[in-house]
């Protein structure tokens, strides 16, 4: 009998204290990381490097993300960032979702909390808003039941960098389904391994807060995530990661890590395969900042003005979310035509930063 859950034995108690100390006391800068595993391996967008230019300079010193967080089309939408650290994203978004969204961050570590918490009043005059549309909560991204957030209430879920710190990652995946609204996405970046991780380096604190052997295999993930309700888990970005620490390398030995980022959603009605029902789509170039072309992921590119076919599952992405008003479509339910063609195989990301990453869709 396949576990996919392997780590919730390791003793959850002594596991939380001990990414808290390494966040809040061992680390008091990027730089002290011993790997790139949390490190952002992509270079932003100009409107992203807009927006950090306007973050307060201890908060993006204590940064340990391992991608951009960070969809399109966020004005107004309520988000959720779990371990939001010292709240680097949060401040991004904050300027993203405006005056009248909400943004807020969960995080057990006091010492981040309380670096984010500091400049709420710094960034809400840098930002020109009224009032702080940002707030952050002491909490445990695996006990969200006891904050009081309120089940279909957000629009959008990011993490960065923290669901492999976790111990009961499918409890953490299954709350963020609860929590969404129907159409609503959980977007985030985390770090994949290309098989299971041995007990043995799972017990290493350093490894476990350096982000690598809390890391799940990429196919536990994809299981746990259409388990819980994310039919279609789908890649937007993929880096390999390479640990550039000659003593971490020996201890992992052959295992392969990828900084991944991915997008769940809540749509009820996603197949589990790639299904043809004659339908396509054309991207309106509406999307600030994505005028050309809009990527709903690593395989999905659509030029403005360009009808597209798409399979059941990426109309619904784009019809059934926030994201319908700037499509046009084309195409009923009424016919299947069987398994739309171009579907990806069975790895969800390369070896090859260059190579072009299938998923388990189209």
């Amino acid at each position: 009998m396949t576990v996919i859950n392997i780590q919730v034995d390791l003793g959850m108690e002594n596991k939380h204290q001990e990414v808290k100390d390494y966040y809040g006391k061992a680390l008091t800068k990027s730089e002290d990381l011993k790997t790139n595993a949390c490190c952002t391996l992509e270079e932003p967008p100009e409107y992203i490097k807009m927006a950090l230019n306007n973050i307060h300079d201890e908060v993006i010193s204590k940064y340990y993300g391992c991608g951009l967080a960070i969809p399109a089309d966020l004005k107004g939408l309520r988000v959720l960032d779990l371990g939001s650290g010292s709240g680097r994203d949060c401040y991004i978004l904050s300027q993203l979702v405006g005056q009248e969204g909400q943004v807020i961050g969960v995080d057990m570590t006091d010492e981040q909390l309380a670096i984010a918490s500091k400049h709420i009043d710094y960034h809400t005059e840098k930002f020109g808003y009224k009032y702080s549309n940002t707030k952050f909560l002491k909490g445990n991204i695996e006990e969200l039941e006891k904050l009081d957030l309120k089940p279909n209430s957000f629009d959008l879920v990011i993490s960065n960098c923290v669901i492999n710190l976790a111990i009961n990652k499918e409890k953490v995946l299954s709350d963020v389904y609860n929590l969404l609204k129907p159409g609503g996405e959980m977007y985030f970046s985390d770090v994949y391994s290309d098989r299971r991780i041995s007990k043995e380096l799972q017990d290493d604190p350093m490894l476990w807060g350096e982000c690598l052997s809390g890391a799940l295999y990429w196919n536990d993930f994809l299981r746990i995530s259409k388990k819980v309700g994310f039919t279609d888990p789908r890649s937007v970005k993929n880096n390999p990661i390479t640990i550039e620490n000659k003593e971490v390398e020996e201890k992992c030995g052959d295992l392969k890590f990828f900084s991944v980022t991915y997008r769940l959603w809540k749509i009820e009605n996603l197949e589990d395969e790639c299904e043809d029902y004659g339908q396509a789509v054309a991207y309106k170039g509406t999307l600030e900042n994505h005028k050309s072309s809009f990527d709903l992921d690593d395989h999905h590119n659509f030029p403005s003005g360009k009808i597209v076919p798409v399979c059941g599952n990426t109309y619904l992405m784009l019809e059934a979310t926030r994201y319908k008003k700037h499509f046009d479509f084309y195409g009923t339910w009424e016919t299947h035509y069987g398994v739309f063609e171009g579907c990806g195989g069975s790895m969800p990301f390369s070896n090859d930063p260059d190579a072009s990453a299938g998923s388990s869709c189209c």
